[in-house]
């Protein structure tokens, strides 16, 4: 790509802010052209604003840019947005509004019938939902948002199981790590020599999201899926990298019993996105490991450059069918790194253009 889309942070100094920086500092499609954050920040050079906590350096041309003010006046058409739920669903309208791309990995309009929740893996298709928000017909803006972290481990996981064999029931308990609090995170003293066995609407997240995620697009409306789902989310002492362990029940679509080696052969052959050049998509999106003891955090979560979802110890399950181990980066693939390939899923169908509507027919 000759020119680069010039993008901007809505919520720049959190860490997930942080996280798209890092991953955009040397990326071949996208230049970070504006940096927003709240009124504390506005005005500050961005070194000043932010305390970094990557373990990359911050980017010299990053640090001396100033940190906006969150209006829409003089941002760039491109916003990659992460701000609380309450702030997002405020801002995140503006700015669509103003005609700008809004790629969002805030829960805020995540279950809205008119907003795509998009793992491209999983279901790029139900992007064609932009073209119903008022926005988009308006001004040609629009709002697309990726899925909560620890559903986006799971759902990556089960698409392939689904789409050969289907699903009827999903029983899942997560190990969620405390960069998924955002920082401060946790205090210590709680989550030291502890397990958190409640993390605030997480659970009530997993279970629509999923749904959602491995829907059918009927027109321009999501079917959820027609699974039955319960989750038990847990925050761990971890700082990246959540573990989840799985229980399902398989549905008919083969017509025969589904083996060990039929699973393992979905997982292996999926590659949805193989040949469309999306530079943050990982080659194998979905890897196993033999080792009865992993997947595991701190050994695997970088997987794919954190991209990747890790599953491991597949094996009957005395309950459902079948049960397994999967882990992924849930600062980068479920985060900041999957608004990224949103943006870039966006950008091969031609969706960034993102002109008023009435401009472009003229």
């Amino acid at each position: 790509m000759k020119n680069k889309y010039p993008i901007g942070i809505l919520g720049a100094t959190g860490m997930v802010g942080q996280r798209y920086i890092q991953l955009l500092a040397d990326h071949p499609w996208f230049e970070i052209a504006w940096l927003a954050a709240s009124d504390r920040s506005s005005g500050k050079p961005y070194r000043e604003a932010a305390k970094w906590r990557l373990d990359t350096a911050l980017p010299d041309r990053i640090a001396k840019m100033t940190v906006s003010a969150a209006e829409p006046e003089g941002a760039p058409k491109i916003i990659f947005a992460s701000v609380d739920t309450a702030i997002a669903r405020e801002m995140e309208p503006r700015f669509a509004a103003a005609g700008c791309a809004v790629i969002s990995n805030s829960s805020a309009f995540r279950m809205e019938p008119n907003v795509p929740l998009v793992l491209p893996e999983v279901n790029a298709k139900h992007l064609e939902m932009i073209e119903e928000q008022p926005s988009r017909k308006e001004s040609g803006g629009y709002i697309v948002t990726n899925s909560n972290c620890s559903a986006m481990g799971l759902v990556l996981a089960l698409k392939p199981i689904e789409e050969r064999f289907g699903i009827e029931q999903i029983f899942v308990t997560t190990m969620q790590a405390v960069s998924g609090a955002g920082y401060p995170g946790v205090a210590s003293m709680d989550i030291l020599d502890n397990v958190i066995p409640f993390i605030g609407s997480e659970e009530e997240k997993m279970e629509t999201e999923t749904l959602k995620l491995l829907g059918k697009l009927d027109g321009r409306v999501v079917t959820p899926l027609d699974a039955k789902m319960t989750a038990h989310c847990n925050r761990v002492a971890v700082v990246d990298g959540h573990t989840e362990c799985v229980s399902i029940k398989l549905g008919k679509k083969l017509g025969r019993e589904a083996t060990r080696e039929d699973i393992l052969a979905a997982w292996q052959e999926f590659r949805p996105l193989a040949g469309l050049g999306l530079p943050s998509a990982p080659e194998q999106p979905i890897e196993w490991t033999e080792q009865n003891d992993r997947p595991q955090p701190r050994l695997d979560r970088n997987r794919g450059k954190g991209m990747t979802v890790t599953v491991g110890r597949l094996r009957p399950c005395n309950v459902l069918d079948w049960k397994f181990v999967l882990l992924s980066h849930n600062t980068v693939r479920g985060a900041a790194g999957a608004t990224i390939l949103n943006a870039e899923m966006l950008a091969s169908l031609g969706k960034l253009e993102v002109a008023p509507v009435a401009a472009a027919r003229a």
